[in-house]
């Protein structure tokens, strides 16, 4: 038995071969750009992890580069991307001091469990 309480919403979405062209166009210039991202971070993992002074640097590119991806997401997929750039900007700029706490907190908590864990070892 067929519902007549919901409306089928795929069904009103259309648009030409060429638009189409250009959204899948789109789609795969995110996918490499997010892949030659994490490749960067794969990289860079894969040479500096087993060197000890590197490890600050690492630690700091990685937060950097995923913040990066992280913001780049939300401009394409949740549509950010498309409004005006104070919205973006009321939006993305509260979100990296979100971020920026965040670490700060973790940070600081993983330096002062370091101490502790210094001091009675």
């Amino acid at each position: 038995m067929e519902r007549d309480d919901q409306i089928e919403y795929s069904l009103y979405i259309s648009h030409t071969e060429e638009e189409g062209k250009i959204l899948r166009k789109r789609l795969w210039k995110v996918f490499w750009i997010l892949l030659a991202v994490t490749i960067f971070e794969v990289g860079m993992g894969y040479m500096f992890a087993g060197n000890a002074e590197y490890k600050t640097m690492l630690m700091y590119t990685f937060i950097v580069l995923t913040i990066v991806k992280a913001g780049y997401i939300v401009l394409i997929f949740m549509h950010l991307g498309d409004e005006m750039s104070y919205l973006r900007r009321i939006i993305l700029i509260p979100y990296c001091f979100f971020i920026a706490y965040l670490l700060f907190i973790a940070i600081t908590e993983a330096n002062f469990t370091f101490d502790i864990g210094w001091i009675l070892g």
